[in-house]
């Protein structure tokens, strides 16, 4: 596992920071933290704002 951290595209906000096994496994450990099953269930104007998972370890 790897620590990822989640930034908005659109204006650099960070989103989440946290642990998982690849982008995709941080874009869904995202959503989850935020209530929702996984990425594609986030509202689409969340989506929109082109979030990026990025390693920092």
């Amino acid at each position: 596992m790897s620590i990822f951290e989640i930034r908005q595209k659109t204006n650099g906000a960070v989103l989440w920071t946290g642990s998982a096994s690849d982008e995709t496994s941080a874009l869904d450990a995202m959503a989850r933290a935020a209530g929702y099953v996984d990425f594609a269930s986030l509202p689409a104007d969340i989506r929109e704002t082109c979030p990026v998972a990025r390693s920092i370890d």
